[in-house]
């Protein structure tokens, strides 16, 4: 039984919070004597206990002298519950062995200091690659203050999302689709441009009905209809519309009044600014969203160096006409050799279909 072995036995406990912990980040945690694990943990929730916490509790006096494994440095500060690494200290533990230092600037290499300073052993690096990817979402929003991006389109083999005179449904099998709708339950909200609203009048609504996404719409003018599907079986406050100087005033106090997040974007070139608004919207606690289109508003996510990952479901069909609709439009590449690059490449097979995902 290797450092490896209990490491990826937390790393796997993390993922059991997927979804449900933000804007906290996901964390399992085993205890160990010898061999043999006493006791394990995850975070369940935000406000609910930390995974070493759990597992202390789980463990109570048989954790005197174990070592334990945690996917992130233990909490330093006050939060939502008090610093696991005072715990730590008072229930005995020998060794700490992280898979990665939080870089919360709260905590960051803090925890690691006290429990020295307290005489416990520390280590760090234990599968950190595979840490990091856990997170990277939280790292993202720690981080840069911006909440971390994946943009997701469906498509043809020859990149087509719709036919030139627009219909689109469906390009990817029902499997595909289904599996698609279940992945927006790890994400904090769901956004999409005006054009897709009034094209398709989507609910964009998650799978599991435990909690509430929160959805966004790109709409400048603010053409949204207040009977939109997308309000429905939702609070108001969970649905955010982004807009510019050229919305109506009455319009945005009427959603206002409502309850609906109404933020007034700066524009820039003409267009909204997208950092901005990700900056406000990580102000309000969204850490992660999923970008479903439609091709304008991905493309100038794109221009605006605002998407960190891309999920492309690929059909094996194609369309043949050069007037239908790309996945992407509006950044106008001229030389081939600059276009957008994806790096850390991922196929899936789902049913007939294939998952391609890559960070930008």
């Amino acid at each position: 039984m290797s450092d490896r072995y209990f490491m990826q036995t937390a790393l796997k406990l993390a993922l059991k919070g997927k979804g449900k912990t933000s804007p906290n980040p996901m964390v399992g945690a085993v205890l160990v004597k010898g061999n043999r694990i006493i006791a394990e943990g995850w975070h369940r929730r935000c406000g609910g206990d930390h995974a070493e916490i759990a597992a202390l509790k789980k463990a109570g006096d048989r954790a005197r002298g174990a070592r334990l494994y945690v996917t992130l440095e233990p909490c330093f500060h006050y939060g939502r519950t008090p610093p696991c690494v005072d715990q730590i200290i008072r229930q005995g533990i020998r060794e700490v062995i992280m898979a990665m230092k939080d870089p919360n600037p709260l905590t960051n290499g803090k925890s690691i200091a006290k429990l020295r300073r307290a005489g416990i052993k520390t280590r760090v690096g234990i599968l950190q690659e595979e840490a990091l990817a856990v997170n990277e979402a939280f790292g993202k929003y720690i981080t840069a203050k911006r909440p971390f991006v994946v943009a997701k389109c469906a498509q043809t083999l020859d990149g087509k999302i719709a036919t030139a005179a627009g219909h689109s449904r469906w390009i990817t099998s029902l499997k595909a689709r289904d599996y698609a709708h279940a992945l927006r339950d790890e994400f904090d909200a769901i956004c999409v441009g005006i054009h897709t609203v009034l094209k398709d009048n989507p609910g964009l609504n998650g799978k599991s009905t435990a909690r509430e996404l929160k959805k966004v719409v790109l709409d400048p003018s603010l053409r949204v209809s207040p009977y939109a599907r997308l309000f429905r079986k939702v609070k108001p406050m969970n649905c955010f519309l982004a807009v510019t100087k050229k919305a109506s005033w009455r319009k945005i106090k009427s959603f206002r009044a409502r309850g609906v997040h109404v933020l007034v974007c700066p524009q820039r070139d003409d267009r909204m600014d997208l950092k901005w608004l990700l900056k406000e919207l990580a102000k309000r606690g969204i850490v992660s969203i999923l970008m479903e289109g439609g091709a304008q508003t991905i493309g100038q996510a794109l221009k605006q160096r605002v998407i960190d990952k891309f999920h492309i479901y690929v059909a094996p069909k194609i369309m043949g006409d050069q007037n239908a609709l790309s996945a992407v439009v509006g950044i106008n590449t001229v030389n081939v050799n600059r276009a957008v690059r994806l790096k850390n490449l991922a196929l899936q097979k789902i049913g007939e279909d294939i998952l391609i995902t890559g960070y930008v």
